[in-house]
């Protein structure tokens, strides 16, 4: 369904490796939301949370220029990079 709608309407869609979460923006808002509404909580159930997640969502969507928001935002960002470069940066060896 959503393939078909993207070849009608002329998208492309670019999927990234499950092992690349540093290539994919959306990954940096994940950090902060898990910060915000998961970590160190103990919902009853589904509906709290997802009632939990709501709230935050709106009050992310209002308040997108929080400094509390930016700040979670850089840390998973940095987060990101740092899992990337632990993951990357062995330098390719060389065929003699």
């Amino acid at each position: 369904m959503i393939r078909t709608w993207a070849a009608r309407n002329k998208v492309e869609l670019c999927f990234t490796p499950t092992y690349a979460s540093w290539a994919n923006p959306i990954e940096a808002q994940f950090g902060p939301l898990r910060t915000f509404v998961i970590t160190g909580s103990n919902h009853p159930n589904y509906t709290a949370l997802t009632r939990r997640l709501q709230a935050y969502l709106r009050w992310r969507n209002a308040n997108a220029r929080h400094p509390d928001v930016l700040a979670a935002q850089r840390r998973e960002r940095a987060r990101i990079r740092s899992e990337r470069q632990q993951r990357w940066s062995q330098p390719a060896t060389r065929a003699a």
